[in-house]
């Protein structure tokens, strides 16, 4: 099953259940991913990476949203960002700790020979698609600064 057919289930359980914030989210996630359905090229279908690369950035999004509520003391707004950031998560692949980046990381630049600060774009292209989504772009950019300073 699709994504997008198992997010379309989970609207009628939040509705049978009363969720609120999982029925407003899924709605929100629906409505991307039909918007990405419709698009030119997109051949009336969503794939499970677009679906989870639409859903990483609704997710990121909010996470930027919460921290913007809470520097202006708005911690009942932020509560809902990050409740709702929550339900997207169960969507997401897991997440790789940093322990475990790192070491994707080490391998990636001996694949590549990256031995210096300046190799930083041969290894970050790779790791990006090796990588990408189970881990934070900006979290991997640290990483192999470090790893190569």
């Amino acid at each position: 099953m699709e994504l997008f057919d198992i997010i379309s289930n989970d609207i009628k359980e939040a509705m049978k259940a009363k969720d609120k914030v999982a029925l407003d989210t899924l709605r929100n996630i629906k409505k991307v991913l039909l918007e990405a359905k419709t698009a030119p090229g997109a051949n009336d279908t969503v794939t499970d990476e677009t679906a989870i690369k639409a859903i990483q950035k609704l997710a990121k999004q909010g996470k930027e949203s919460a921290e913007l509520f809470r520097s202006q003391g708005r911690d009942d707004l932020a509560n809902e960002e990050l409740a709702q950031v929550a339900v997207m998560e169960k969507y997401l692949p897991k997440q790789m700790s940093e322990e475990e980046i790192t070491a994707a990381l080490k391998e990636i630049i001996a694949q590549v020979g990256a031995c210096k600060p300046q190799d930083m774009g041969k290894v970050m292209g790779v790791a990006t698609k090796q990588l990408a989504g189970k881990a934070d772009g900006k979290i991997i950019s640290a990483i192999v600064k470090q790893l190569l300073a």
